[in-house]
């Protein structure tokens, strides 16, 4: 337990941001699920339209640090070369 006044306080943010952090991923995952829904199904106008609700979660959970900035720009760009690969 922390023993200085600081400490208590860092222990008390530390809880608020994962809170934040855990909503922020939890978000993120299930926006990613729909689009890999959507590309399982075939259907690309569903594909690309559940990617751009998904792009920008994942860039803002990576600016906020919720998810590294490198792992997001991969998780982009292979989810989008998926759905542009579904034959229309």
């Amino acid at each position: 337990m922390a023993n200085t006044k600081s400490a208590k306080k860092a222990a008390r943010k530390t809880i608020r941001r994962t809170e934040i952090n855990k909503a922020r991923t939890s978000q993120v995952r299930t926006e990613v699920r729909k689009v890999e829904a959507a590309i399982a199904a075939g259907n690309k106008d569903t594909a690309l339209e559940a990617l751009k609700s998904a792009t920008p979660l994942m860039a803002r959970s990576a600016q906020k640090g919720a998810m590294h900035k490198k792992t997001a720009s991969r998780r982009i760009s292979r989810l989008t070369a998926r759905v542009k690969a579904i034959a229309s």
